[in-house]
């Protein structure tokens, strides 16, 4: 298996052993796509996103690499209460990634999270869906 689906695995099992304010299972998907009707739970999706590799020392590169943590339901877009928990959830999110190794690839070490656009205004608009993503960026050295 690859070292991003590894990675990405354990960023689930990680999200899937912490206690959040809403409940949830992570899953490791290649695309967020739901219908409608399927967001009316919420979904929290892991996503491997990208590889970048840099030199490090003559013999030794620096691998960077990124998943996606989507969170997405859809909402009553007036009802400011419900967008709130669905914020607070995303920084929880962070806060329990941030500054943690990962079961299985613990050689890979947390590096930074983005969280930009916080959330998805369009997608609030058009579908009445919340949609935010956390990426995530670890790193190992071979």
């Amino acid at each position: 298996m690859s070292v991003l689906l590894k990675i990405a695995d354990a960023v689930v099992t990680r999200l899937n052993s912490g206690s959040f304010e809403l409940p949830f299972t992570a899953q490791r998907r290649y695309q967020p796509a739901f219908e409608l009707a399927e967001l009316a739970t919420l979904r929290v999706s892991v996503i491997p996103r990208s590889i970048e590799i840099s030199g490090a020392s003559r013999s030794d590169s620096s691998f960077d690499f990124a998943v996606d943590v989507g969170v997405q339901q859809k909402v009553n877009a007036d009802d400011p209460d419900q967008l709130d928990r669905l914020m607070r959830l995303v920084e929880q999110l962070a806060d329990h990634l941030r500054h943690q190794r990962l079961p299985d690839v613990t050689e890979a070490a947390w590096v930074s999270i983005a969280n930009e656009p916080a959330f998805a205004t369009e997608h609030l608009d058009q579908q009445r869906v919340f949609t935010s993503v956390l990426t995530v960026t670890y790193r190992m050295r071979r």
